[in-house]
């Protein structure tokens, strides 16, 4: 039995009490106790690229440092950096975006606080879907804002579309969060639907928030930016980072992209929150971008392809069939209602049965969360295959449930 939280000998604020922990960070926890002791671990549990950052990255920043450039930069991030991703979303993404409407950050959830910290007032609405990645929501309640969740199904691929955003349409929405692709379910809007969104929330007087941070890690299509199709809609704001596609998890470096109007007032929250980004970082990313590194990192996003080709065709055989394909990121999200109606427990129970660690959906949400769960495809083909197999075993030995959620 869980044990209650200690009471506090002084007083703790009201929202940061109301602010949720990570689940997964429970399973990780005894994935490790369990790696301890001797047992073989298969982590599917952490949304984190296994690869290392690439060596071009590590030779800059220690260039850098040699060089002795390691004192703050301007809060806006590197000039000559946002030179270079100016550059990146023209040859990247075709799209035209001026240097001067980006921002770099210390990773992109310190974009997300100060997007949503410059544009909401307490008691503001914010839409996004359920499930969604769950830093989004505790930051709109660390904001004293209200959150308006949309659940969604396999029906629309995990994604908002136009008629769920006027059908949950409501007076005080400011701002609509979506991510493509998606955590957890590695699902994509398609532009036109994201085109169509932007424009309906402009009349609106609300703001579409892009969270584009898997955009490299597409498979089977082009990668694709919002800003390719809105350049001329001022209601249109992007966070990226460093950490997915480019293999960059450690170095905390990101970057918001913010119509001119907003930049003033970024740079001076930025200056007050965290005053500027790790500058070591900032040259590491500027070798990121160079035509030798991207082509690395297009190699590594074969390897996901691959990967996730290999989990969905194993799970088929298995019988443990996805009802969705992933279309990018490293996520596989995984409707286990003919097995369990208790997420969490069941990943407990099958890292101990198996040594396979996942995802409860109770990060992501409420809807239906009890029944799915998330699977990271962060390991190579082999081990995917063998998680599977034990997987299968496992599941086998168990009863099926005599309802299956709709």
């Amino acid at each position: 039995m869980k044990s209650p939280a200690p009471t506090p000998p002084y007083p703790i604020a009201d929202t940061a009490q109301r602010i949720q922990p990570f689940h997964v960070m429970k399973i990780l926890g005894e994935a490790k106790a369990l790696e301890a002791q001797g047992h073989d671990i298969i982590h599917m549990e952490i949304g984190e690229p296994d690869f290392s950052s690439l060596p071009q990255v590590h030779a800059a920043a220690q260039q850098a440092m040699k060089a002795g450039h390691t004192h703050y930069t301007p809060t806006l991030g590197l000039p000559e950096l946002r030179s270079a991703l100016s550059d990146f979303y023209g040859h990247f993404y075709r799209a035209d975006v001026p240097a001067e409407r980006i921002m770099l950050t210390p990773g992109s959830s310190s974009g997300l606080q100060l997007l949503l910290t410059a544009l909401l007032n307490p008691g503001d609405k914010v839409l996004m879907t359920d499930p969604a990645y769950p830093c989004n929501r505790e930051f709109v309640r660390l904001l004293q804002s209200q959150l308006i969740s949309v659940p969604v199904t396999e029906a629309t691929r995990y994604q908002l579309t136009l008629p769920l955003l006027k059908a949950h349409w409501q007076d005080g929405i400011k701002v609509v969060m979506v991510a493509s692709p998606s955590n957890p379910t590695g699902t994509v809007i398609e532009a036109d639907e994201l085109v169509a969104m932007a424009e309906f929330l402009a009349e609106k007087g609300a703001y579409l928030l892009m969270d584009e941070i898997y955009q490299g890690l597409v498979y089977n299509r082009p990668a694709e930016s919002i800003l390719s199709r809105c350049a001329d809609l001022n209601n249109v704001l992007v966070i990226n980072s460093f950490s997915k596609f480019f293999c960059m998890t450690g170095w905390r470096l990101g970057w918001i992209v913010a119509p001119t109007f907003l930049i003033p007032t970024l740079e001076r929250l930025g200056q007050n929150l965290f005053l500027s980004a790790p500058t070591l970082s900032q040259y590491g990313a500027l070798a990121v971008l160079e035509p030798d590194a991207l082509a690395e990192l297009e190699q590594r996003r074969q390897i996901f392809q691959k990967r996730r080709d290999t989990l969905m065709q194993a799970m088929q055989e298995a019988g443990l069939s996805p009802r969705i394909c992933p279309d990018g990121a490293f996520y596989l999200y995984w409707d286990i209602s003919a097995f369990s109606d208790d997420a969490e427990a069941f990943c407990l129970a099958l890292l101990h049965e198996t040594g396979v660690a996942l995802t409860p959906g109770t990060d992501f949400g409420d809807y239906r969360a009890q029944q799915h769960v998330r699977l990271a495809y962060t390991t190579d083909e082999e081990t995917l295959q063998r998680a599977v197999e034990k997987l299968k075993g496992a599941l086998r030995k168990r009863a099926p449930l005599s309802h299956n959620s709709d």
